[in-house]
């Protein structure tokens, strides 16, 4: 996990113009906004924000991806509502972090109507804003790098959520 001033600097290699300051704001927001979470390794939650932001910079996405990446679950897991995060870094990234937020709850029957349910969400993503599909990527990227607290049947389970969740 990179801390703030890291993500900064890898942010800027690829585009020296990018707000640090406001990356830095983000890093910290979402820190404290999962001060009290815990994953199941026990290390703290906000670990995987910051890791979804580091794959973000790797691929050498905008700065509003990366932030929104820092950002991406603290509307669903720490009370914090769109406007509020609205105010504080404006229309764009918090359309990214609701984008993430919708696209991540599933809630099907059938194997076949959960793959035409993502598929369209997808799509929809993607025509409003493709920065939305690349944030869930990561986040479901690091997701699967971390499986290894889980229980063999959650892994299994999850594994095989994301085969057909992103088999296209």
């Amino acid at each position: 996990m990179l801390n703030a001033e890291s993500l900064i600097d890898v942010v800027q290699a690829y585009h020296p113009a990018a707000n640090g300051a406001l990356i830095k704001k983000a890093y910290e927001f979402a820190e404290w906004a999962h001060r009290e979470q815990r994953r199941k390794s026990g290390e703290p939650y906000f670990v995987h924000p910051a890791n979804v932001a580091q794959i973000l910079a790797d691929l050498r996405l905008d700065t509003a991806s990366v932030c929104a990446g820092l950002l991406h679950d603290v509307i669903e897991d720490s009370g914090v509502t769109r406007e509020a995060l609205e105010a504080e870094f404006g229309r764009e990234i918090a359309g990214i972090v609701d984008g993430v937020t919708k696209l991540g709850k599933f809630n099907f029957t059938s194997r076949e109507d959960r793959q035409a349910e993502s598929f369209r969400k997808m799509v929809v993503a993607m025509a409003q804003d493709v920065r939305v599909l690349l944030v869930k990527l990561c986040d479901r990227l690091d997701n699967m790098r971390t499986l290894d607290h889980m229980s063999p049947e959650a892994q299994e389970r999850i594994a095989r959520e994301t085969r057909s969740l992103y088999k296209i």
